[in-house]
């Protein structure tokens, strides 16, 4: 990755002015700031108080944006789970090292847990940080490889309580179970009985901040509300009991006890001293399934499992008191790969270009020490689909149809393909995507014949609803 010279300077400002790597002190490692990554999974970008929702009353989510920055355009690098939290662990386009697709689910025919996971030539987070003192945690989902080698405990992180598959019942498990019934795994404490999953990891959160508190963390939080099974507890689906439809209503109560939880870790970090020596962030991993939990994208158009804004354009939220602005909001595109270099940076690491990211350090562009955007333009493959951020535009690439233009200053909601209207900048486009296309490799793994046809299905469905007619 060739950094411009104006993050380079303003990158070497903001560490020696912060003190993070000055060699010697006593106390460099109290100077580091902590890390904490809230990730929502399959969050529909509506479904937040602060994005609209008359709903679900989100104020601890919200609080975290009201003292911090919000970015009105964040992208994931995959519109599903797996792929999306393999770009964000390691700061590259997942579909660079073959991580195309989630992985089949370990109790399905054919399954090899050897070959599928985020391949072994690819650093994480926590590896990136480790060097620099730092302790890491994952509470919750991992989806990123079922074998040893593939262990979140092998990939860097220090402490590690949840499950490593893709989604997990939310009152139960079982001693022998696979799939959503599997136990829970921890290397620093026999697991307590699940209560209600989502406030089980609440509680794994506020212990880990609180047993590390007096050196440099690293906690991925990783929920997994409001993924499916829609299950809630018998008080929070009172709350919403004059929502008619269970779905919706099991849906809301599940957001409800999300934004519970990241009240509990914000509070944690007050009662302790470190709110103003920690960077939070809050995403979710892909957009909302509207379909399957009753998720509402809106204004966006599509969902999770496609590139359309529905699928891969999230609520993206970062707080860090003291450092960053507060109340302040970013129309600029982001993407979840940006915080692998702003950790690592923050922590008091230059980037090289051997890092070779495709994310950047967003600290000078959000404390105004760069100016421009962050990026210039934005790439996604995902299955039969493609597709490329230049600007204000967006081009999506199928393999049964002309490509598609939007401009998505006049038309957040895709509707209206300008593709024949604009041939200059279709043509330019197309062949910007392709040029990066055919330096990808071919995918690591695939998912089965089933779940391809399902797919292939969802697009057919999706965006023949914004075809002319």
């Amino acid at each position: 990755m060739k950094l411009p010279v104006t993050v380079l300077a303003a990158s070497l400002i903001q560490i020696v002015t912060t003190g993070e790597a000055i060699a010697g002190s006593s106390n460099a490692d109290q100077t580091k700031p902590n890390f904490i990554l809230i990730v929502a999974d399959d969050l529909g970008f509506a479904d937040l108080s602060l994005n609209g929702s008359k709903q679900i009353p989100t104020p601890h989510i919200d609080r975290l944006a009201q003292e911090g920055v919000n970015f009105t355009q964040g992208y994931v690098s995959s519109p599903v789970c797996a792929p999306s939290r393999a770009g964000l662990m390691t700061g590259k386009n997942q579909v660079r090292f073959g991580f195309d697709n989630n992985l089949t689910p370990e109790n399905q025919p054919g399954f090899d847990p050897d070959f599928k996971g985020l391949p072994l030539s690819e650093k994480t987070i926590a590896d990136l940080l480790k060097p620099l003192g730092y302790v890491s945690g994952l509470v919750g989902k991992w989806h990123l490889g079922y074998a040893t080698h593939h262990h979140p405990l092998n990939r860097g992180f220090d402490e590690f309580w949840g499950y490593q598959g893709g989604g997990h019942d939310y009152f139960r498990s079982e001693p022998d179970g696979v799939g959503y019934l599997s136990p829970i795994e921890s290397n620093y404490k026999t697991p307590q009985p699940i209560t209600y999953l989502t406030d089980d990891k609440g509680d794994e959160c506020v212990d880990f901040i609180r047993r590390h508190k007096d050196q440099p963390f690293f906690l991925f939080a990783s929920f997994n509300a409001p993924h499916g099974p829609m299950q809630a507890t018998e008080d929070d689906l009172e709350l919403f009991k004059h929502i008619e439809n269970v779905r919706r209503r099991t849906y809301c109560a599940m957001v409800h006890r999300l934004d519970v939880n990241v009240g509990r870790i914000m509070e944690t970090l007050k009662e302790e001293g470190l709110e103003e020596n920690t960077l939070v962030v809050f995403i979710s991993d892909n957009g909302g399934p509207c379909n399957q939990n009753a998720s509402i994208n809106a204004p966006l158009n599509g969902q999770k499992g496609i590139l359309l804004e529905g699928g891969i354009r999230v609520p993206f939220i970062m707080k860090y008191k003291g450092q960053l602005p507060e109340g302040k909001t970013i129309h600029h595109p982001v993407i979840s790969l940006d915080f692998a270099p702003t950790f690592l940076e923050l922590a008091g690491r230059r980037l090289v270009e051997e890092d070779d990211f495709d994310g950047v350090n967003l600290m000078p562009y959000l404390t105004g020490q760069v100016k421009e955007a962050p990026h210039e333009n934005l790439f996604w493959r995902f299955t039969i689909s493609a597709a490329i951020r230049d600007g204000d535009w967006k081009l999506v690439r199928l393999p049964d149809r002309l490509p598609m233009l939007y401009n998505l200053a006049k038309d957040i909601s895709e509707q209206n393909d300008v593709a024949l209207l604009n041939l200059g900048r279709t043509l330019n486009m197309l062949k910007q995507l392709g040029e990066w296309d055919v330096t990808l490799p071919h995918p690591l793994f695939f998912e089965g014949a089933e779940w391809k046809k399902r797919q292939v299905d969802l697009y057919d469905r999706e965006y023949q609803l914004i075809q002319p007619d």
